[in-house]
């Protein structure tokens, strides 16, 4: 007698997708997204701080970036790296922005003498709750926007760029300033510049390493801050990590380094 046909799995009835690496991949972005979601929901989430430190002056801190770090159940650092690629489009993503101003705003509150840059995507500007939360910090303490600048990636700026020149007019009067995040890196349509309101301008981090063997990296540095320089934004200069790229950045005049040549990110100021 001859043995029954093999029965064949439609794709719904598969034990695992064809690809096992994506099926690894999207169950640990699972496990991620909800140890986010559950560390936001638990007040489990803080704000790290590093020091942005004068280029001519190093030992002055100018201003502070505030990070947000999100913490598992053993207190264990999720690295922003590891979830911020996959919830920056989501509505976790508004969350992880609204928790991130919230602690922004308290650290301003309770400390005078603090500047502090917080980062924040276009999407969450147009986001009610991160909105409210804003208003209401400026409306307690007016005198908290001269203090906080809003970090703003290329991309971001670009995405929504009327919305975000809209808010920036808002948000001028009352103090607040804007900090364009990675210039540079994301190729930003230099017609629209003009249009917005930014104070600040990060050089982005790939143009800053090894620019002290790199002559690409100094010309491209250079082209940047004197970009920068024509729409009156001064000038930092991320990731910096030795001594020899200070010293070419100081040449080329940038205003501010950032990296952890000046400070590694940490929980006290």
């Amino acid at each position: 007698m001859a043995p029954p046909p093999k029965r064949r799995l439609s794709a719904e009835s598969e034990p695992f997708p064809a690809d096992p690496l994506q099926h690894a991949m999207a169950s640990r972005d699972k496990d991620i997204m909800s140890l986010v979601r559950n560390a936001l929901a638990s007040g489990s989430a803080r704000l790290a701080f590093q020091p942005i430190v004068l280029a001519k002056q190093p030992r002055q801190i100018a201003f502070y970036e505030g990070l947000v770090r999100v913490l598992d159940d053993g207190g264990r650092i999720l690295p922003a790296a590891l979830f911020m690629p996959l919830v920056e489009e989501m509505d976790l993503g508004r969350e992880i922005d609204c928790t991130t101003m919230r602690l922004g705003l308290e650290m301003l509150r309770v400390n005078p003498a603090l500047r502090l840059s917080l980062n924040v995507s276009a999407r969450s500007v147009g986001d009610g709750a991160w909105r409210r939360i804003l208003d209401e910090g400026l409306a307690r303490s007016p005198h908290i926007g001269e203090r906080l600048i809003l970090e703003i990636s290329e991309s971001s700026a670009m995405l929504l760029h009327e919305v975000m020149i809209r808010f920036m007019a808002e948000m001028q009067p009352r103090g607040v300033s804007f900090a364009l995040d990675g210039f540079g890196a994301g190729m930003t349509a230099f017609r629209h510049l003009k249009d917005f309101f930014f104070d600040i301008a990060k050089v982005d981090r790939c143009f800053v390493r090894d620019i002290d063997t790199s002559p690409d990296n100094q010309v491209l540095a250079q082209a940047l801050i004197t970009v920068a320089h024509q729409f009156d934004m001064f000038t930092v200069a991320e990731g910096v990590e030795t001594q020899e790229e200070a010293a070419v950045l100081r040449q080329l005049g940038i205003g501010c380094l950032q990296g952890y040549l000046f400070g590694v990110p940490k929980f006290s100021l």
